[in-house]
């Protein structure tokens, strides 16, 4: 691009480095200013080859479209984040698998729970802990073979007493080879609301806990 004068940029309130939008780069008011000065200053012996002034026309386009196509998708992920949380809102109410090794037992409420078996496994037991970290239930699940299995805890130590409303741990080992290998758990928890969010959709649960939609394994 030519060189402009001074006197021509200060006349159009300019400055000598235009100030960037943000992301370094000229915004299209300033684009055009910049060219209409070039072009109404530009030597008349010397006047702009073909293929240079084509060159800036397609900056311009270049610019005005990345900014159409910017709040083009700014719209469509309005919509998908709209759509997101209209499905969301059905699961208030209901009951989700999320992976957890944290339950939060209310008392009375039995606790549900699914473990995944990569491979079967000679005896698979289940363990909880109070929050001293005692182990309160151990449960023989026996044999198992490769998949999902169902497990549930009736908030009763070993002695068969029941125990209060809190927080307690879950723990999933597998005996394989002769090794002991802990497994992920996936624990059931009422979804009380949900939140729309910068972040996405949160599904806020009984618990008092909150997670987001994309955590949610399996709804019952």
């Amino acid at each position: 691009m030519a060189a402009i004068e001074q006197s021509v940029l200060e006349n159009l309130n300019i400055a000598q480095r235009p100030q960037a939008k943000g992301n370094g780069e000229l915004g299209q008011e300033e684009f055009l200013k910049l060219m209409t000065a070039q072009m109404n200053n530009q030597d008349p012996m010397k006047p702009m080859e073909d293929g240079e002034f084509f060159s800036q026309i397609a900056q311009f386009s270049s610019v005005a479209g990345i900014q159409e196509l910017q709040g083009s998708f700014a719209q469509v992920a309005s919509a998908l984040q709209s759509n997101q949380a209209l499905q969301a809102s059905t699961m208030v109410g209901r009951t989700v698998m999320i992976p957890s090794g944290e339950a939060v037992f209310d008392g009375e409420t039995a606790v549900s729970g699914k473990v995944g078996v990569e491979n079967s496994t000679s005896a698979l037991t289940i363990n909880i802990y109070d929050t001293s970290g005692q182990l309160v239930r151990s449960k023989q699940l026996g044999s198992q073979s490769s998949g999902v299995v169902d497990f549930s805890w009736d908030g009763r130590n070993d002695a068969g007493e029941q125990l209060g409303a809190g927080n307690y741990t879950v723990e999933a080992i597998a005996q394989t080879g002769g090794e002991s290998i802990e497994l992920g758990t996936l624990l059931a928890e009422k979804v009380e609301s949900v939140t729309l969010g910068n972040d996405g959709v949160t599904l806020d649960l009984a618990s008092d806990r909150s997670v987001p939609l994309s955590g949610v394994k399996q709804v019952m």
